[in-house]
């Protein structure tokens, strides 16, 4: 695993990051919109339209293997500190067979470097169940009682069956 490097994406890679967020929703057994070339295109021009979003990629001999990125969002000014802002962990994903070999944590703490040196005040992330002990292991933790959130209400293939917690 050596041989594989974690750095931010770069423009020329963004399709085959587009190519990754295909492969996600196949693998969660959902259908697209589009053929897999088609979206990776489409996602290149989104991706290159971002200014709130940065992707992190690994990559070993020009593959893309993985990938995860960092939403941050601008908060509300504070007495305390008028320059705010919090981040959002996104899309973190690695191919099948590369799984299980340290290259989601590396992807994660990429992250977290980031948000470091962005100051930001707190990153998130919505995780699968089976993802939930990668990131703890990576200090995120859900036991602060005072960071909620709330389902909208929509059909996409993630969010609908068991919301556990709704009020």
């Amino acid at each position: 695993m050596s041989d594989v490097e974690v750095r931010p994406a770069r423009p020329d890679e963004w399709a085959a990051v587009g190519g990754l967020r295909w492969d996600s929703l196949r693998e969660a057994g959902g259908e697209p919109d589009d053929t897999r070339e088609v979206f990776a295109e489409r996602f290149a021009a989104w991706a290159a339209s971002r200014g709130t979003h940065e992707c992190f990629v690994a990559v070993e001999d020009g593959r893309v293997l993985g990938m995860t990125w960092l939403a941050v969002l601008d908060r509300v000014p504070s007495a305390r500190r008028f320059e705010r802002a919090s981040g959002d962990l996104q899309c973190a994903y690695v191919v099948p067979d590369r799984r299980d070999t340290g290259i989601g944590g590396r992807l994660i703490d990429a992250v977290l470097a980031r948000a470091a040196a962005l100051g930001l005040e707190r990153v998130t992330v919505h995780s699968s169940p089976r993802a939930v002990p990668v990131y703890e292991r990576h200090g995120f933790r859900s036991d602060d009682d005072r960071l909620l959130h709330a389902f909208v209400v929509h059909s996409d293939i993630f969010t609908s069956g068991d919301r556990k917690g709704e009020a």
